[in-house]
Formats: structure tokens, sequence, C-alpha cells
């Protein structure tokens, strides 16, 4: 495991998400979900649209262009895409571990 730092607790004290762009290119989303953090990938499995863009609803996001919804918790996606009358089904996104060290986050990458 290689943990690296990416955010201060108070990063998110009037937010509960913040995007993130790893030096390897990753772009990973962290929400701050009761207390506890979780980072997953930031882009939807479906069309690649920035998720830090769309809705998060207790521990289920929701992309901002055509609806999936994943539960940030596991990376499961709840629901695929909404495209008129289809309902296309999508990938899990990718999850990262999180530990905090005093105010600090860190990820595993």
């Amino acid at each position: 495991m290689s943990f690296v730092e990416i955010a201060d607790k108070s990063d998110f004290l009037n937010e509960k998400m913040k995007y993130f762009k790893l030096d390897n290119g990753k772009e990973i989303l962290v929400i701050n979900y009761e207390d506890s953090y979780y980072a997953v990938d930031a882009r939807c499995t479906h069309m690649k649209a920035d998720l830090s863009k769309g809705s998060l609803e207790g521990k289920i996001i929701t992309c901002p262009r055509h609806g999936s919804k994943f539960d940030i918790t596991t990376g499961t996606a709840i629901q695929g895409p909404k495209m008129g009358f289809l309902k296309l089904s999508t990938k899990d996104l990718g999850v990262y571990k999180i530990e905090t060290e005093g105010d600090k986050l860190k990820i595993d990458i």
C-alpha cells in the first residue's frame, strides 16, 4: 500500500465532496459522509461525466449527465443511465482506501 496525503479534514467544512487529480493522472472524488471519508473514481463509468458536478443525497451520488447512481461507500452502481425510455446498465466505480492521520486525509493509490 502506498498512502499519499490528499487533503485536510478542514477542506470539508463547507463541502461534502471534493475533486482531486492525482500526480499519476487518476481523478478521484473524496466524500465526507457521516464523518467518514470515502474515495471513488471521479468519472462516471457510463460516459465519463464528472461526478463532482453531480448531486449527493446521503451516500448516493447521481451523475449529472444521464442519472446513473452509485453508492459512495462501496462504489456499487445502484442505477444505470436513463436515456428516454432506455434504462442501461453501468459498471461499479473504483474505490480507494482512505485513512486519517490527525487532520490529514491520505489515500491509497
